[in-house]
């Protein structure tokens, strides 16, 4: 592999071949990405047609994605407000 440096935008060295293995590498990561992307949509719409609420999945999903105590500290301020407006 050759190091190619040219300059770069900021007058600096650019090794040609690893930009572009740093490009393809990304490239990748972004197919896989929307693969995977596809395969939740996939999931869902398979949710949907057994009668789930695909809405409430994914709260589901960001809920758990979240340490306890920050989901109850969220849920405390949002009943907080919530009441504040007169809505419970």
């Amino acid at each position: 592999m050759t190091d190619v440096r040219g300059e770069g935008m900021g007058g600096g060295k650019v090794a040609a071949d690893e930009l572009r293995l740093l490009i393809e590498r990304a490239e990748r990561l972004e197919e896989e990405k929307k693969g995977i992307s596809d395969d939740i949509k996939d999931v869902m719409a398979e949710a949907k047609s057994r009668g789930y609420d695909p809405k409430a999945i994914r709260k589901i999903l960001s809920i758990r994605k979240k340490k306890k105590e920050e989901y109850q500290e969220e849920e405390m301020i949002l009943e907080t407000y919530m009441q504040a407006l007169g809505m419970i």
